[in-house]
């Protein structure tokens, strides 16, 4: 499969044919690197290492195949791309592989599950666990409130509609423990500039941070254009570097669309994290 640093040229935003028979070349992997060079994310990472655990929590809730005697099977599956990998992978492309499997023969699930990590760790450059589900264990996928406080409230005057990290900081030297989420994250597609909305927590230990600044942080990239996974890891660095927590984790969930939603999350601390799906997803 092709490994391109151009979106432009990936499916997104172009008149497609839908293939309903495996093609594992559908998939469209875009290397991560030029965009982490772009919020010089290198330069707060220790040599080769990233300063952040994380992963791109894929919930599919559109995947089908056929059995060996042609009748559909259904199921809802998660994919869990370490964000150690060199590429992401883009969204269209995913639809379209996983549309590819709609007419195809296949032993039972299990089969399916070894086909998409073997081709989705491949686009991806690193090992990618696939969970699948039939639709009555799919239950484990229910909806959950955010926790800690929703700054949505905040009475507050916006004036950036593109990313402003200056708009971060910190009230005094006091270092606290606090969880805040907003539900008014929207971003752009970098290529159809169609958009993407969510709900951002941010869970941290450090130097209280300024509620209204982060609230204007956030919804200052109404107007920017980028993937959702880069969206997250320019949130990580730019709240690291003006308010120096001790301990941060940058989590957004993306609306579904297409049968798929994204969820990165970016951690200092954690080496995992729930699927804790929300009321729009």
């Amino acid at each position: 499969m092709a490994i391109t640093a151009n979106p432009e040229h990936s499916p997104l935003g172009k008149e497609t044919d839908y293939v309903d028979q495996y093609n594992s070349e559908l998939l469209y992997p875009i290397p991560r690197g030029p965009k982490r060079d772009e919020i010089r994310l290198p330069e707060i990472s220790e040599g080769d290492k990233l300063p952040f655990f994380g992963q791109d929590i894929w919930n599919a809730f559109e995947v089908s195949w056929l059995n060996p005697k042609g009748k559909p099977e259904a199921a809802v599956a998660v994919f869990r791309i370490p964000a150690s990998s060199p590429n992401i992978i883009e969204s269209k492309s995913f639809k379209l592989y996983l549309n590819s499997f709609n007419q195809t023969k296949l032993a039972g699930a299990s089969e399916l599950k070894d086909m998409l990590e073997q081709d989705l760790s491949l686009a991806a450059g690193d090992t990618v666990l696939v969970e699948l589900y039939s639709l009555e264990e799919a239950q484990v996928l229910q909806i959950e409130q955010p926790q800690g406080r929703c700054i949505d409230d905040l009475d507050i005057e916006i004036e950036h509609y593109h990313p402003q990290p200056d708009l971060l900081k910190t009230q005094g030297n006091l270092v606290v423990e606090e969880q805040l989420y907003s539900h008014l994250l929207r971003s752009n597609c970098p290529v159809t500039g169609q958009p993407d909305w969510a709900t951002v927590h941010v869970s941290y230990k450090g130097p209280k941070i300024d509620k209204s600044g982060l609230l204007a942080y956030i919804v200052s990239f109404r107007q920017h254009n980028d993937f959702h996974e880069q969206c997250v890891e320019r949130m990580f660095v730019d709240i690291t570097q003006r308010c120096q927590p001790e301990e941060l984790t940058v989590v957004a969930r993306y609306t579904r669309r297409g049968g798929l939603d994204i969820n990165p999350w970016r951690s200092s601390n954690r080496p995992d994290l729930e699927n804790s799906r929300l009321i729009r997803q």
